[in-house]
């Protein structure tokens, strides 16, 4: 088995997420007492949350780049960036670590085309759903890709930052992100895309008309195929 390493906190909420899914995943292929072999830095969010507020990507790239660089000195086969927003420095964490990104839009696409969908909405960060780096990979993997309009979009931003991150569950937000969601479908969207890893603490595939993909759950079956593809 290979050994994950895992840029987590941002937050842990979703964090603490990724951990049981993927030691589940390999408790149920391997059996017995069996679970993930995995190495985590885990940073301080409220640290992290400010850099991206006021635009510093370069520092936080420096940040990511040093944690993948410790996670590799302590023998992490290849890394895991449990957050679709810090995807935005995926290059340079890989090449300042140098070892391969699982990337979350990769297994992401590769989920959504089995599913046989091709148009598809996409909720996250503001930083997820207006900068190109989510949306050019996924259509680099052929999709095409619908984003929330600007009150949406504020919205969806608002309650990840101001409630999910924090463990607060709100059932108004939750309605309000099924009203964001139908809104996509209404605009031709095939499927939807949870583009935050906390937005899966808040709804699922009961609260749309179309299938809905949870990155958090895909980025982390990934990663145990990933470690268990030669065991």
């Amino acid at each position: 088995m290979k050994i994950i390493g895992v840029l987590g906190g941002m937050s842990w909420e979703s964090t603490v997420v990724y951990y049981e899914l993927m030691n589940r995943a390999v408790r149920e292929r391997l059996g017995g007492a069996h679970s993930a072999e995995i190495l985590m830095y885990s940073v301080d969010f409220g640290r992290i949350e400010a850099l991206q507020h006021a635009g510093e990507w370069r520092a936080l790239t420096a940040e990511m780049v040093d944690a993948a660089q410790r996670l590799a000195r302590a023998g992490a086969d290849f890394l895991l960036i449990a957050t679709n927003t810090m995807h935005l420095m995926a290059r340079q964490v890989e090449e300042g670590s140098g070892l391969e990104v699982l990337h979350i839009g990769d297994a992401t696409a590769a989920a959504v085309r089995a599913a046989g969908v091709r148009r598809v909405g996409l909720l996250g960060t503001r930083f997820t759903m207006e900068e190109p780096f989510m949306r050019e990979r996924l259509e680099g993997h052929g999709l095409e890709v619908v984003v929330p309009d600007e009150e949406d979009r504020q919205t969806v931003h608002r309650i990840i930052y101001d409630e999910l991150v924090q463990g607060v569950i709100r059932q108004e937000s939750r309605q309000a992100y099924r009203e964001v969601m139908a809104r996509l479908v209404q605009r031709g969207a095939e499927g939807v895309i949870l583009g935050c890893t906390e937005i899966g603490l808040l709804v699922g595939p009961d609260d749309a008309s179309v299938p809905v993909f949870d990155t958090t759950r895909i980025h982390a079956e990934a990663a145990v195929e990933r470690a268990l593809a030669n065991a």
